[in-house]
């Protein structure tokens, strides 16, 4: 039987082909006993496909590391998103049973620089234990679940295990604010009316002392006397804007701050609603002191 003649290293050697090891490689014979020698190229042909798929691995991980550590920033000291969960602030921001509620994003640099000012809406973190009285964490009773769920609020993929609401500031640290249904003032801030044109009068009508028809100015508390309050440095009084279907400050003056908030628990200022598409849009700061 004709034999296949074997390939001569001096061959490639005469055709400038360098050193055989670093160019070819045996393989096992052939049916005819024949051996052939394979390139470095067929050697690289065979291994690219397992390095392709290494690198894009590596390539994806990075991205996604590199998306989740931005996140991980913008959530922390730039923005946040929330979604409405009642209706206090209506109709300035909406949230109800059965309706699509807003979701609105806050800014976290603003108070980072400034304190609040009146008519600023802001999200902050309940004070004291009274505020806390119809909340349940969100936090599933599994450990391995709600760890999960913790890792995910970091990146704003779930809600954090804090109950936030979200209010408008009325008066800040060292103003007096104070109502009193019998004189018709409505809510008063160092003795001043307020102008209050975010206060929605058709949610009122069913206090005949709402509001004058002549101005934005409330003529009743809409709610129950309080006051006279001095808010402590540092501190705020928030309001709802639904202001007779809304537990805020005034609800709270029995508790150790007297129903004000601490700026160091305020998340941030509300800017935009993002959602629904039909009311997306800034969320104004009316002073009303002004």
């Amino acid at each position: 039987m004709p034999q296949t003649p074997r390939p001569n290293p001096a061959d490639d050697e005469s055709r400038g082909l360098g050193d055989r090891s670093s160019s070819t490689e045996p393989e096992a014979p052939d049916a005819a006993g024949a051996t052939p020698w394979r390139t470095k190229a067929d050697v690289s042909a065979s291994g690219g496909s397992s390095s392709s798929a290494r690198s894009f691995l590596r390539e994806t991980a990075i991205i996604i590391i590199s998306v989740l550590v931005l996140t991980w920033v913008l959530q922390t000291f730039v923005g946040r998103q929330y979604v409405i969960p009642s209706e206090s602030m209506e109709n300035t921001l909406r949230g109800c049973a059965g309706c699509t509620n807003d979701r609105i994003v806050i800014d976290k640099l603003t108070y980072r620089f400034s304190d609040p000012e009146p008519g600023d809406v802001v999200v902050f973190k309940a004070p004291t234990r009274s505020w806390d009285s119809q909340w349940t964490s969100p936090r599933s009773k599994n450990t391995v679940i709600r760890g999960l769920q913790d890792v995910l609020s970091w990146f704003g993929f779930a809600p954090p295990d804090e109950n936030d609401l979200v209010k408008r500031v009325i008066a800040t640290g060292g103003q007096t604010v104070e109502c009193d249904n019998a004189d018709s003032k409505g809510v008063t801030v160092n003795g001043k009316p307020l102008d209050e044109p975010y206060i929605d009068r058709a949610l009122q009508q069913k206090d005949s002392f709402a509001t004058d028809p002549a101005s934005n100015r409330t003529t009743s508390c809409l709610g129950p006397n309080f006051g006279p309050i001095t808010v402590p440095k540092g501190h705020v009084w928030v309001m709802g804007d639904n202001r007779g279907n809304s537990a805020d400050s005034r609800f709270h003056i029995s508790d150790e701050l007297m129903g004000t908030v601490p700026i160091g628990n305020i998340r941030g200022k509300v800017r935009f609603i993002i959602y629904p598409f039909s009311r997306l849009g800034g969320v104004g700061s009316h002073n009303p002191q002004r």
